[in-house]
């Protein structure tokens, strides 16, 4: 009898100790901490230390100077392509050949690479932020947004930390399991971030948080929350940011965000307000065998809007944040020393002529 599970559903390849979503709770934990506990009140760059090292101390290193190698105007191409390029300018040896201390300052470097690239990516034709103001910049956050604005708002980078703590790993998923793969096969640092951002680029994976801000921007147009959650489900439109495949409760990420809109006095707090309780109240009077709780893209769009981040930057700012997640599963994982081959079953014709292939007599007539 197969034990084929379509996309892996269910199946459980790894142990981790890194996170925990705890989907009947409705809770996420970094290695044991609640995120409750830690965004806004501890800065990204030493969660990434919690997560990767299980220590605030030294957390995320401030990036080098690192140069953009290919400039092609799409943020994802721009980074994936320069990030792989970091294995032969920084030497870089493949995990199979290095020691936990040398993955884990390699890492760390190509992590905050990453942050690196994607702002100097997203600045496109506008000149470069000063070496110098960089690093006036006193946290990960803060010389993110100076590369990225030059003179940012505060209130901005406080923004920008709660997201990326929120969103820093959230256990196994399509780009974690990617980067696990590929630290299995022994490759270098470069080349499993490489391959996560690739399959963040996926809309699947990477969500569309920027789809919430349509629809904040048709209730403020029509000025009424219920009319427009019950037109947009009459005319059968998905609303976007309800309902999540982990959780059977709130998401605990849409919970902290939503406390972080408040607490900056987002201007649009009060219709995402508005549209979420009306929302909820529809789905469930609809759908009442399902459980569609607020997930994370809802706030996250809300936050994201507030700190003056365009919408074509929101997966790359999702990729910022789990550089934190992709940097501790690669380091976990070489410290299996196990390759990671899972099995296919074979569902093609079975032995048969090579006659019975079209374009077989041309082929074979052609030869070699």
């Amino acid at each position: 009898m197969s034990d084929f599970k379509p996309g892996l559903e269910g199946v459980v390849a790894f142990e981790t100790e890194i996170a925990e979503p705890d989907k009947e709770g409705g809770a996420l934990r970094y290695r044991g901490v609640d995120i409750e506990d830690l965004v806004g009140k501890t800065a990204f760059g030493r969660v990434w230390g919690l997560l990767v090292d299980d220590s605030f101390y030294p957390g995320l290193p401030f990036a080098e100077p690192v140069a953009q190698v290919v400039r092609s105007g799409d943020i994802r191409v721009d980074v994936q392509s320069s990030l792989a390029s970091l294995a032969p300018l920084w030497d870089f040896k493949p995990l199979l050949d290095i020691d936990d201390d040398q993955a884990r300052d390699d890492v760390a470097r190509a992590a905050s690479a990453t942050l690196s690239l994607i702002a100097q990516s997203a600045r496109g034709d506008l000149p470069e932020v000063p070496r110098a103001r960089i690093e006036e910049g006193s946290s990960v956050v803060e010389r993110f947004m100076i590369q990225l604005r030059g003179e940012p708002d505060p209130r901005h980078i406080k923004a920008v930390d709660a997201y990326w703590t929120s969103a820093a790993e959230h256990g196994m998923n399509a780009s974690t399991f990617t980067a696990r793969v590929i630290a299995s096969t022994g490759a270098d640092v470069a080349a499993a971030l490489s391959g996560a951002v690739g399959a963040m680029s996926g809309p699947l994976h990477g969500g569309a948080p920027a789809r919430v801000l349509h629809m904040l921007d048709e209730t403020e147009r029509i000025g009424d929350a219920r009319t427009y959650v019950a037109r947009a489900l009459d005319e059968g439109e998905r609303l976007m940011g309800f309902g999540h495949r982990v959780y059977r409760a709130e998401d605990p990420r849409a919970r902290v965000l939503r406390r972080t809109a408040k607490e900056l006095d987002a201007p649009r707090y009060e219709v995402a307000e508005a549209l979420e309780n009306a929302a909820l109240e529809e789905l469930h009077a609809r759908k009442p065998d399902r459980v569609l709780a607020t997930n994370v893209e809802y706030w996250a769009a809300v936050v994201l809007d507030f700190a003056d981040i365009p919408t074509e930057m929101f997966t790359s700012m999702f990729t910022c944040a789990r550089t934190a997640g992709w940097a501790a599963h690669i380091l976990e994982q070489k410290r299996t020393g196990r390759l990671v081959r899972p099995s296919a079953e074979y569902t093609g014709p079975t032995s048969r002529s090579i006659d019975d292939v079209p374009g077989a007599q041309d082929a074979l007539k052609q030869g070699v």
